[in-house]
């Protein structure tokens, strides 16, 4: 028998701290208004996480305003009140906190040599002062008190034991020992742990809590092996937003402890097809585009264009996939169509349209894609259903564009104009529209145009070249009746680039529709 496997029943629950609305917002760029961190704070209890840290309220009368909001509304999700070891922090916290159900507080303070010589400017003596008198202070408002040695991983081993000791004795339960800058190697990070459970007097009478910075690319690998050191609790936020390089990613670690529990011997409750919306949901409303080779959530994660790799996929999913994208809300769009792609690839594609190809039209069609795929990075679908037509020499796409023009100025609203052929109802027509800016205009044209409602969700774009003569790339996702489409499209002019990617997803909505 494998002593390594763990059962179901003897699996530890590990308690996912997401501070995204706190440690996240600290990102460079990534400030939210107090009305997008209610709205995110709706979906992170949504996602199942067991904490949530909604902001500093000290640091301004907007975050002071969230977290109190926060704390009324969220019900289920323990609120965590966020400030230094200073008084006016923690009467903010409190104040900000106090009509949360479910509350602690989270108390830091310098701790490295480094930070309290240049940062602080205190002694060690002072910093024991502080915490001893800040953690007392702090009790008599709540129970539940969590505190942070900050920069723990470049602190001497000797003054992070009298510290933590410190605090333990004056009430706090919970201590999390940060890699403030994302220095630690795994196993180092795990060993502290272990050494302060073993070396401080009360050790063993309180939780344990890994808070991991990025810098090296190693936040969730320390996260992990804080959590075989004992940790009962991981920080975490979504997309791996943080300060520099980011902190340890919910998703990333969510998805390790899953497809290796058995192994690890954990588990969380994190609700994993609420994944992909969340991450979605704090991208945009941060306006962070997430990596394409971001593991779990970005583009690529579950897409593949070498023709061996698609080969297997069609054959059995698990020869190169790992997760299930499916399970974790991410739409099932496997195989991406590139230079790399094989016949194979082509003809599953061309079969999902509902089209046969005679080999001879396989065989011409490829040739005819390879081409494409050798001019641009990867053929869209609505291009290889333009390839599938001239091989067949029929129209197969319903909605195609005549014309666009749209006329733009720094004085007033834009203008844009679009001609429509509808291939289905034999009509061509013009539409028109204004608005602030030329993408508005030209999407009031499209939304005219369709014999459907649709709704515009995201859009991003992307210089695919460097240069004047630079390619745009286009994504475009619309949703028809709460079924979302993403079209995406290239060219030269970004304005035609965004509509070939609507009018893309706007024909898989047709096909959609018809089938």
């Amino acid at each position: 028998m494998n002593m390594n496997i763990h059962t179901p029943n003897s699996r530890r629950k590990i308690t996912i701290f997401d501070t995204t609305l706190r440690d996240g917002e600290q990102s460079p760029g990534a400030s939210l208004h107090p009305e997008e961190k209610i709205v995110l704070a709706r979906q992170l209890a949504k996602l199942g996480v067991d904490a949530i840290e909604p902001g500093f309220p000290i640091s301004s009368p907007g975050d002071f305003a969230a977290v109190q909001q926060i704390s009324r509304e969220i019900q289920g999700v323990e609120i965590v009140g966020f400030a230094r070891a200073l008084r006016h922090d923690i009467d903010a916290a409190v104040q900000a906190t106090q009509d949360a159900a479910n509350r602690r507080l989270h108390l830091f303070i310098s701790a490295s040599q480094i930070l309290l010589q240049f940062q602080l400017r205190k002694s060690q003596d002072q910093v024991v002062k502080m915490a001893r008198e800040m953690v007392a202070y702090a009790k008599q408002f709540v129970d539940r008190i969590e505190f942070s040695p900050m920069d723990a991983s470049r602190t001497g081993e000797e003054f992070l034991f009298e510290l933590v000791e410190a605090v333990i004795a004056e009430g706090a339960t919970i201590i999390n020992i940060p890699d403030t800058m994302g220095y630690s190697l795994p196993d180092e990070y795990g060993r502290m742990f272990r050494r302060v459970r073993e070396n401080v007097r009360g050790g063993e009478s309180v939780a344990y809590s890994a808070h991991c910075h990025n810098d090296l690319g190693m936040a969730v690998a320390n996260s992990i092996a804080a959590i075989q050191a004992g940790v009962s609790q991981v920080e975490v936020t979504i997309n791996g937003v943080g300060e520099r390089a980011g902190n340890c990613s919910l998703e990333e670690l969510v998805m390790a402890i899953e497809t290796r529990k058995e192994i690890l011997g954990v588990e969380t409750g994190i609700i994993l097809p609420e994944l992909y919306e969340t991450s979605r949901a704090v991208s945009r409303a941060m306006h962070f585009p997430i990596a394409y080779n971001k593991p779990i959530v970005g583009r690529n994660a579950f897409q593949h264009e070498s023709g061996i790799h698609q080969d297997g996929l069609l054959k059995n999913r698990n020869t190169f996939e790992i997760m299930d994208p499916e399970a974790l809300g991410i739409p099932r769009n496997m195989i991406i169509l590139g230079k790399h792609s094989g016949r194979h690839a082509i003809q599953h594609r061309v079969a999902e349209f509902g089209i046969t190809l005679a080999d001879g039209q396989l065989e011409e069609l490829f040739t005819q894609f390879k081409d494409k795929a050798d001019e641009q990075k990867h053929v869209t679908d609505d291009e290889l259903i333009r390839l599938v037509g001239s091989t067949i020499n029929q129209t197969l796409e319903r909605f195609t564009m005549e014309d666009v023009q749209v006329i733009t100025s720094s004085l007033k609203n834009k203008v844009a104009s679009i001609t429509i052929v509808d291939h289905i109802l034999g009509s061509e027509q013009a539409f028109s529209a204004t608005a602030d800016g030329t993408v508005e205009a030209l999407i009031q044209c499209i939304k005219a145009s369709m014999p459907f409602e649709l709704e515009f969700l995201d859009l991003e774009l992307q210089s695919m070249s460097h240069g004047e003569r630079a390619k745009a790339e286009a994504a475009v996702e619309l949703a028809v009746d709460g079924r979302p489409y993403r079209g995406s499209a290239m060219d030269q002019d970004v304005v035609m680039a965004v509509v070939k990617a609507c009018l893309s997803a706007c024909n898989q909505a047709a096909r959609a529709i018809v089938s």
